[in-house]
């Protein structure tokens, strides 16, 4: 197949990202009790193991595939059927969010995320370092906290891709959740964050999918070459991602930028194709982004 339309195809995947937030933007020190943040970032989910799937796939042979009223299965089509599932464990493009987050304990804070067609939810627990402000600040200035994230998502995905031609033939769909658990450090910028800090730590992912094939143009030749129409299948699966990451808040008077890199290595496991072929995927993520937040309130510390 022909190699010059990999530029193309990796500029169409820009175009199409859609996945869990797992960039870490989080300070070891919580939103302090009764204030509230809000801020919005930009970001990107490059992850190797779908790029190197579909990089054999071009559009010329999709769309030929698509205009025929039959299509036998073949090299092809099995691979776009692993580019498609690939695809689904961990999609490639830029990610946009934006979030508010509340104290609502001294030590724990919740937020509330809407992440590229996202929903999601969080919560992280202080056991490290003061919970004031700079106005009523306590003694210290490294921090520490962790936290549980949930985002579940509902992946219409050969829509998103110029695989959509195929849609007739493949009907592929899948559905995720996501668990993301973070274990952060911070070292504050002055006193209690006055003008920003420096982070670092851990974390874990844990994804379950559901994807489905229910082909309806994809036919196999059996004996005397006669043509039988495939059956399609659903199957479960889930798959833990480790990451590390490090990012900083960086402003004065409560406005502050928030650059971010998280890289995740997971092994996704293996996956049932048709005919009842099974291929195992893995790969390194990257996830960078970079952030603008604005606190809000004046909380109840010290109250």
């Amino acid at each position: 197949m022909s190699r010059w339309l990999v530029p193309v195809f990796a500029g169409v995947l820009l175009l199409a990202g859609c996945t869990a937030p797992r960039s870490v933007i989080h300070s070891g020190k919580v939103t302090p009790h009764g204030q509230f943040k809000i801020g919005a970032n930009f970001g990107g989910n490059v992850a190797t193991e779908p790029i190197s799937q579909l990089k054999d796939i071009t559009k010329a042979v999709v769309k030929d595939l698509a205009n025929r009223d039959s299509v036998y299965y073949n090299e092809q089509i099995k691979a776009a059927t692993k580019g498609a599932i690939a695809y689904s464990l961990d999609p490639v493009g830029p990610t946009f969010d934006f979030y508010v987050r509340y104290g609502v304990l001294p030590r724990v804070d919740v937020g509330y995320k809407y992440a590229s067609g996202v929903h999601v939810l969080d919560a992280m627990y202080q056991f490290l370092g003061p919970v004031g402000t700079p106005q009523n600040p306590g003694q210290g200035r490294w921090y520490g906290s962790v936290g549980l994230q949930y985002a579940g998502q509902s992946n219409d995905l050969l829509d998103k891709l110029f695989l959509s031609d195929l849609f007739p033939i493949l009907e592929f769909t899948a559905q995720r959740k996501d668990l993301l658990v973070p274990l952060v450090f911070s070292r504050s910028f002055g006193t209690e964050e006055e003008y920003g800090n420096i982070s670092f730590g851990v974390a874990y992912n844990h994804t379950f999918i559901e994807y489905g094939l229910q082909p309806g143009r994809l036919y196999e030749k059996v004996g005397g070459g006669k043509a039988v129409r495939l059956e399609g299948l659903t199957r479960q699966n889930n798959f833990g991602s480790y990451g590390l990451f490090v990012n900083a808040k960086i402003g004065a008077r409560r406005v502050y930028l928030l650059p971010a890199l998280a890289v995740y290595y997971q092994n996704y496991g293996t996956y049932e194709l048709l005919e009842g072929e099974t291929h195992s995927f893995s790969g390194v993520t990257l996830v960078p982004s970079l952030g603008l937040q604005i606190g809000l309130g004046k909380g109840k510390v010290g109250k």
